[in-house]
């Protein structure tokens, strides 16, 4: 307990004397003030929230406190702060409710910065379930901010506080009800809400959440309000690239000016973060684990040689060599010992983790999925990392590295044509300080100072685990390994990878005289997996982009943008046509992919029970093949589904803020 005790501690201890024992303040605001307490019968925590003394003197503003907190009691919902006791005592009004032990999404942004894609939908899931649960029981909370959300330590559930009780603020400062830097434009003009204004408050918070910044931002809270009335949000995915598309278009459907335009009710919105979110696709702990610490062993390993082991040991070792063989020997024996010393023992390592995950009961097929999944993973964050131009630092340290490494090269080049006559200690010092450079350079997957696309070797990671490679890496760590159950966590598998893989796992039990028959056969399967794959997210991308061009009410914005309003509905009619059209034969191109990867592995069923012959495999290859250069050409075609979809975007802006400058 501090050292100076608040007098309305004390004025509540008094009152509750027996049944409450206070033990700290919690926080305060403009509305109430919050004690940590125990339930002296029930031995637990609980919160008791009290109305300020100088505040209980308003006319009719106890009774209306005591009235909306009795309202949020009757609220029970896993996303809710519970509320057990509403009561008056010796001239206080209070209310007891649990006692969340975490801190406010408030807190969270404060000290830790922004949330990851993932997080903030979670967040903005689980609001929107207690928004929509309070909603459909006619109670409004009108004061979403992100101190009003608590995140429970250790689950990290999103709570929401105070449901009926920010609309006091309205009776005891005569001001608008909310709060300026989140509140609904309905709410700023001082008209009557109802549970999409919260919903509008919610994307104000996300949007927070997952940039760091607000929409709007003034210091003058007059300005502030107007921004929210006449001025169009951004769309998030303009202050943070590599959004995922669904939650971008979530929020930004929440910060629609009109209300029509929002999420009808919390469980629509929920259900459209549901998608972003995708829990299925989350791996097992044992195998993310897998992924992560190879990640990060092989990093630590790599770096730590080639900064320091490699550049100091493997200088003398060619010094050694070079006195008994001959300067190019020595050359020779340098670099391989500066090469494949840290493979060797990354290539062990890898056994020995891959040998505790098959112990665990997972597969081969779960290594695939996981590098996959993180390969995807990675697009997003280079989309976000490199979405700016370079540091001038970064681009001078990226050139530094490029001429150490060029400066070693030549020192190798002058020990093999006889420029520098002796390896001697000084020649190898060279030769070592470059290589720390350029070994350190090159092991950075994205060398600074240079803008990336991809990641190549996440790509070459997934490549190499469908590899025959990968197989034989499989065999080694399975060497004496006993026969272990299936895990009780499966590892979720799109259904054209799922297909895949046991296809993939009946080609490799085959005899090898019908393995060698049939030698194209896996590339075709794995060409197909990765075909489908681009149809499905093409087709995620479409449904987006048409629900995104489905947020505008066409008769409301004809309406109320006349001549203008009627050209931009017709572009949108035409180009969700267009999107309509082009998700369609999406759809039907991964169908097709799907039919064909399902046949291969019957045919291999069948080949593999003694039904079947090679040569109805190879007439099934054909018709793959058939279907692969069918999805093939969809695929190549993606550049023109991104002008469409860039289209899409840029349409939603504009009908946005038309609406907004003519509502």
């Amino acid at each position: 307990m501090p050292d100076a005790v608040a007098p309305e501690f004390i004025a509540l201890q008094q009152a509750v004397i027996g049944r409450y024992s206070l033990e700290r303040e919690l926080g305060r605001g403009g509305m109430g003030i919050v004690f940590l307490a125990r339930d002296v019968a029930l031995d637990r925590p609980v919160a008791i929230k009290l109305l300020p003394p100088a505040l209980a003197g308003r006319p009719g503003l106890k009774e209306r406190f005591l009235r909306e907190a009795q309202t949020a009691a009757k609220l029970s919902q896993p996303n809710i702060v519970p509320i057990h006791a509403v009561e008056e005592r010796a001239g206080l009004s209070f209310f007891v409710m649990s006692y969340v032990d975490g801190e406010t999404l408030g807190e969270r942004l404060r000290t830790r910065g922004p949330l990851t894609p993932h997080e903030a939908a979670r967040v903005m899931r689980e609001v929107a379930w207690a928004l929509g649960y309070a909603h459909g029981r006619g109670v409004v909370h009108r004061d979403i901010k992100p101190d009003n959300v608590m995140l429970e330590r250790g689950t990290g559930r999103a709570v929401v506080m105070d449901f009926g009780i920010a609309a006091l603020a309205a009776d005891a400062r005569g001001e608008v009800m909310g709060t300026a830097e989140y509140i609904s434009p309905e709410q700023a003009n001082g008209e009557t809400v109802d549970g999409r204004a919260d919903l509008y408050s919610l994307g104000v918070v996300t949007f927070l959440a997952l940039t760091g910044r607000l929409p709007f931002d003034s210091h003058d809270p007059g300005e502030l309000l107007a921004m929210h009335i006449t001025k169009p949000a951004p769309p998030v995915a303009s202050v943070m690239p590599g959004l995922p598309r669904r939650l971008g278009q979530a929020v930004d459907r929440c910060l629609a000016k009109q209300p029509s335009d929002r999420f009808p009710d919390g469980e629509a919105l929920a259900e459209c973060v549901e998608e972003a979110i995708e829990p299925k696709r989350q791996l097992p702990v044992p195998v993310r684990f897998w992924l992560s610490k190879n990640t990060q062993e092989m990093r630590l390993l790599y770096i730590m040689w080639y900064a320091v082991g490699g550049a100091g040991l493997s200088p003398f070792v060619g010094v050694g060599v070079a006195r008994v063989l001959g300067p190019f020997m020595g050359w020779v024996a340098g670099i391989g010992t500066y090469v494949l010393v840290p493979i060797t023992i990354h290539t062990m390592n890898r056994v020995w983790r891959l040998r505790r995950l098959l112990e665990e009961g997972y597969a081969i097929e779960d290594a695939r999925v996981a590098a996959r999944d993180f390969a995807e993973r990675r697009k997003e964050e280079i989309a976000y990392e490199f979405a700016k131009e370079p540091r001038l630092w970064a681009k001078v340290t990226r050139w530094v590295m490029i001429a150490s490494g060029t400066a070693t090269l030549g020192v190798m080049l002058g020990t093999i044509v006889g420029i520098i006559p002796t390896l001697d200690v000084m020649a190898y010092t060279i030769l070592g300080t470059g290589w720390t450079f350029l070994g350190t350079g090159v092991l950075q997957t994205m060398w600074p100072g240079k803008n990336v696309t991809r990641d190549r070797v996440a790509e070459w990671r997934v490549k190499f685990w469908v590899s025959k490679f990968g197989r034989w890496f499989e065999k080694i760590a399975r060497l004496g390994l006993k026969r272990t159950a299936a895990p009780a966590e499966l590892t979720y598998r799109p259904t054209e990878l799922a297909i895949g893989l046991a296809a993939d796992a009946l080609f490799a039990a085959l005899p090898k005289e019908q393995r060698k028959d049939l030698r194209d056969l896996p590339e075709l399967l794995d060409r197909l997996q990765r075909d489908a794959q681009l149809m499905r997210r093409t087709v995620d991308e479409l449904n987006g982009a048409i629900d995104g061009l489905g947020e505008q009410s066409a008769a409301a914005r004809s309406a109320s943008l006349g001549a203008q309003g009627s050209a931009l509905t017709g572009t949108r009619e035409k180009l969700r046509q267009d999107l309509t059209s082009r998700r369609d034969e999406a759809q039907r191109r991964l169908t097709l992919a799907l039919e064909a990867l399902e046949n291969l592995r019957l045919q291999l069923l069948r080949l593999r029970a003694g039904t079947g012959s090679v040569a109805e495999v190879t007439s099934d290859l054909s018709a793959a093949r058939i279907a692969q250069n069918d999805v093939a050409i969809a695929a190549a075609a993606q550049q023109e589904v991104e002008a469409l979809l860039a289209g899409a975007r840029s349409l939603t802006g504009e009908l946005r803020i038309s609406g907004a400058h003519n509502a």
